[in-house]
């Protein structure tokens, strides 16, 4: 696991200068997962050399067991032939096979169990990586968020100064009183400058109307014979006084009087 410590030590000097001067979180924490690549790189090469170790070793105890059982068979067929000098040979030579068989197979069991452990140890060092990915975008939000929560409570903080309001308020009081004189200003235009002649025609224009009523009224009087004999008809009914009468009745007063004006009549004509 040296491989692993040594990566681990070089990857937390890393890290830990990043953190020291950091401006950009974002940043940073992007150049930590580039970082954190960049090392499981590194350990995928360490372990793939330690693998390959591992097989060669592994070969070499191979050819050493192979040519342990050649001479050894080899001398059973010099005892067969009765060359027992050569099968002396063949036995030495076995032996010596055999013995690198022994020394090895030791080195060769702790390399393939060292293996084991590594393969395990870079597959959680990838998973822990791709769990940082995964966490990456979600701390790079919690850090907006606060970001923009750190400058509403400094505008905020801003906006609680009374000064800032009072301010606000004599700039509205301030456009509302120019609002006020520009309306003054324009009805003192309007009242200058209007013409009065138009004015006083259009008072007689609306009350030829009313005239016009009252000749009306005159002559049904006349025709049904209530003007008084030697009475001008435009001595009964006219005049502003008249108008006035007319004009000051509500649309439902008059209603009712002329309904009571009629039941009246009815009751005359049935007596």
């Amino acid at each position: 696991m040296s491989i692993f410590h040594k990566i681990s030590t070089l990857f937390r000097s890393n890290i830990n200068d990043l953190i020291a001067r950091a401006e950009n979180p974002e940043k940073m924490l992007n150049q930590v997962i580039l970082d954190m690549r960049d090392q499981l790189t590194r350990a995928k090469q360490e372990v793939a050399a330690a693998i390959a170790d591992e097989r060669r070793l592994r070969a070499q105890l191979d050819e050493e067991e192979r040519l342990a059982h050649v001479w050894s068979d080899r001398a059973r067929l010099a005892i067969k032939q009765g060359r027992d000098d050569m099968a002396r040979q063949a036995l030495l030579r076995q032996q010596e096979h055999q013995g690198r068989v022994d020394s090895l197979t030791p080195s060769w069991q702790a390399q393939a169990q060292e293996i084991e452990k590594l393969k395990v140890a870079l597959r959680q060092l990838n998973d822990r990586i791709e769990e940082a990915r995964r966490k990456r975008n979600l701390l790079i939000a919690k850090e907006k968020r606060a970001q923009a929560q750190k400058r509403i409570q400094e505008t905020m903080s801003g906006l609680s100064d009374a000064s800032a309001f009072e301010a606000f308020d004599r700039m509205a009081e301030k456009i509302e009183a120019s609002e006020r004189k520009a309306l003054a200003a324009a009805e003192v235009t309007e009242v200058l400058v209007g013409d009065s002649l138009e004015e006083e025609f259009r008072a007689l224009e609306s009350g030829g109307a009313q005239n016009d009523i009252d000749r009306r009224l005159e002559g049904l009087k006349q025709e049904m014979g209530l003007l008084p004999n030697g009475t001008s008809p435009r001595q009964i009914g006219s005049g502003q006084e008249g108008n006035q009468r007319v004009t000051s009745v509500q649309e439902a007063e008059l209603l009712e009087a002329f309904e009571q004006l009629e039941a009246e009549e009815r009751d005359g004509e049935m007596r």
